[in-house]
């Protein structure tokens, strides 16, 4: 058994074993997007040992190595979700998820116990996905939907019993919380004071604390009381650049979501997915229900008709905060139909704001550094994971390339090809 270990932020250590033995590989003749450096039109990247030795133009020595003619293809960092609710997957289920590209997800909701297991069947090899980086929740008091939505989830937890929670996590080898939930009209004194017990604890113990806030208010309430982790683009208004600079200046990192309030239309989400649906050109919701009065917590009209402003509220957002710091928006989906639909409706939402290069940091090395992982995955750099994919075609033009992986490298081994 091969054990990488990679450095976690806080300087803490996670570390992700896997019983597939690393491969020693030579990509050649491939466009490379090294995301942190220029595009290579045609180079060599070598992996010896599950890290990358080197990418550069032009061939290199092969002798020894297993060799993947990438022809006609671009290799890139394997894609990164660090929101994803994925503790109840199965093998199907986890095998789509990286064929879609995703060579890193953050489990970021359910049990720690789901989470570990889904974690080691991965890397024992029991059944093929991305690595999992197990999250926990904290003790949610008010248990009924419509009280989280409009109050959050910290209603009755008290300091004590937050920290006492942020240190089980700990003990359990879990370095995340899963979502903290804050009210959309921003944390009350009681949240503040929960959300400074659990930054100080997890700082103590080296558990990352997650939030998530869908409107500014809750976003700059949350980064005010020490959070710099956020999930979720706001959605209920626009974030001003001046909230956009709080969030910048604090080094806090926002994942997108940014086609949350968008709807699906006219896409068919089959098995293994979790939600399924049918192609009917009808506007769905993520949970497959008629959008936009699906929507959770929906944006109202004086009526009471959900207005499905959410979705224009994310991408407007989403480029303020990136104006203000482009190393402050990471990558998450948060959707569980078809994960190929899924990815080409995120992306196709980027693409109103962003250049192609812009979402290539976005969904690799900003993501990355949410994590904290910046230094060992996220982009093509010697010395780094060798997380990697290869995709038909250039996405340097458009964003379809980015849906049509070909081949996965996880750690160095060649876990999908369909070429």
């Amino acid at each position: 058994m091969r054990c990488l270990t990679w450095i976690a932020n806080l300087g803490l250590v996670a570390c992700f074993c896997s019983a597939l033995v690393a491969q020693d590989v030579a990509i050649t003749n491939v466009r490379i997007i090294t995301v942190t450096g220029p595009v290579i039109e045609s180079g060599t990247i070598i992996v010896r040992g599950g890290k990358i030795v080197s990418a550069a133009a032009g061939s290199a020595s092969t002798a020894g190595l297993k060799v993947i003619d990438g022809k006609g293809m671009t290799a890139m960092p394997g894609y990164i979700d660090a929101h994803k609710h994925v503790d109840k997957f199965n093998k199907d289920q986890a095998e789509s998820v990286l064929e879609a590209g995703y060579t890193t997800v953050l489990s970021g909701g359910g049990t720690a116990e789901d989470n570990l297991k889904l974690a080691q069947n991965i890397d024992s090899g029991v059944f093929k996905g991305p690595h999992i980086i197990p999250a926990a929740s904290l003790p949610v008091v008010a248990r009924d939907f419509a009280t989280v939505l409009e109050k959050g989830t910290l209603v009755g937890l008290t300091p004590e019993a937050a920290r006492a929670a942020v240190r089980e996590m700990a003990a359990k080898g879990i370095k995340h919380t899963g979502e903290i939930v804050m009210a959309p009209g921003g944390p009350s004194p009681e949240d503040v004071a929960v959300l400074k017990a659990v930054v100080d604890e997890g700082q103590k113990v080296g558990v990352q604390i997650n939030v998530h806030a869908v409107s500014t208010a809750a976003m700059t309430g949350a980064v005010n009381a020490g959070i710099t982790r956020l999930v979720h683009m706001p959605n209920k208004d626009f974030t001003g650049r001046e909230d956009a600079k709080r969030v910048a200046d604090t080094g806090s990192i926002v994942l997108g979501l940014l086609a949350f309030g968008a709807p699906i239309i006219d896409r068919y989400s089959g098995p293994p997915a979790q939600v399924q649906f049918p192609k009917d050109d009808s506007p769905r919701f993520r949970d497959g229900k008629a959008w936009p009065e699906a929507i959770n917590g929906a944006n109202r009209d004086a009526a009471g008709k959900a207005t499905g402003t959410e979705a224009g509220f994310t991408i407007v957002n989403a480029r303020t905060i990136w104006d203000a710091n482009n190393q402050a928006l990471g990558w998450c989906t948060d959707q569980n139909y078809d994960d190929k639909v899924v990815l080409e409706h995120e992306l196709k939402s980027y693409s109103i704001m962003f250049s192609m290069a812009d979402i290539f940091r976005i969904i690799t090395i900003n993501t990355a550094r949410y994590l904290g992982m910046e230094n060992q995955i996220g982009s093509i750099e010697p010395g780094k994971v060798a997380d990697l994919i290869l995709l038909q075609g250039n996405p340097l033009e458009n964003i379809y390339p980015m849906l049509n992986t070909r081949v996965v490298l996880r750690s160095g081994k060649v876990v999908v090809d369909k070429r």
